[in-house]
């Protein structure tokens, strides 16, 4: 049984992740509320994906503890999984298959019972704008029409969570503003989690309720967009972010980045 925790959805205390000598995740601590925004900042190699990695069950802590809707991510995967849905960086629709069937087996993996799931692909499709586009093979979508798919795909199974993991990498800013007005609309009908990682500091500006800058491993400061400029006296989000976190330029650690990919292909796998 799921323990809620009041307010919150998603609880991390004291969290450490190593990697050999190197600490990925030194000591964090924070909460995302139920229902709200929530942007998670930082440079690249600064220990976000390393944190995502924990709260989707794909890396287990060395020490603290994760609380996601109730539920331990270490010691209840199935449980967890079954709370979120998550849209990677890295592309993972099947460019073989037709949006449709990309939409039956997610629905399938997630036990979803066939008339909900014929409803509910019919629904997030002509959410997305793609019903129209349901038998087409996905290897013809565009870049933002695959996005769209996989927001829709990660939202077959009510999940209580959405995980974005730079969703609007790479996408032209219309598309980016289509996106996000899909995202804040389901945010507000279904009153579904968000959180977020993106580089594009005017995203977490407008769509975030709340933010939390991490760098180096540790959180250095946590709040809403307008605490942040007022913490930092700057007139910008990404003034903000820069005078947290620094000027120069940073390089993502590759095995790092190498093993959540093994571990995420792993992960759809199951």
């Amino acid at each position: 049984m799921a323990e809620k925790s009041g307010d919150n959805i998603i609880e991390v205390k004291n969290l450490v992740k190593k990697f050999g000598d190197f600490i990925a995740v030194a000591n964090i601590s924070f909460e995302v509320k139920h229902g709200e925004i929530f942007a998670f900042l930082g440079p690249n190699g600064a220990g976000k994906t390393t944190t995502i990695k924990m709260l989707t069950t794909l890396l287990d802590p060395n020490s603290g503890t994760i609380s996601v809707n109730g539920f331990n991510p270490e010691k209840q995967k199935d449980e967890t999984r079954k709370s979120f849905g998550i849209v990677f960086q890295d592309p993972s629709l099947d460019d073989d298959l037709t949006a449709m069937e990309n939409m039956e087996f997610h629905g399938i993996f997630y036990g979803v019972p066939d008339k909900i799931r014929k409803e509910r692909i019919e629904y997030l499709l002509k959410f997305v704008g793609l019903w129209e586009r349901k038998d087409d093979l996905v290897k013809r979508f565009s870049g933002g029409m695959k996005r769209r798919l996989e927001i829709a795909r990660g939202l077959i199974h009510h999940p209580k969570i959405l995980f974005l993991d730079e969703p609007t990498l790479g996408l032209d800013p219309q598309t980016r503003n289509h996106l996000w007005e899909y995202i804040k609309k389901m945010n507000k009908d279904e009153g579904m989690t968000v959180f977020l990682t993106t580089h594009y500091m005017d995203e977490a500006d407008r769509v975030a309720d709340r933010i939390a800058v991490i760098d180096h491993g540790k959180i250095i400061s946590r709040g809403t967009s307008s605490q942040l400029k007022k913490e930092t006296k700057t007139k910008n989000l990404e003034d903000a972010f820069l005078k947290l976190t620094g000027h120069g330029i940073r390089d993502e650690d590759a095995s790092a980045k190498e093993q959540f990919k093994s571990h995420a292909r792993r992960w759809r796998g199951r």
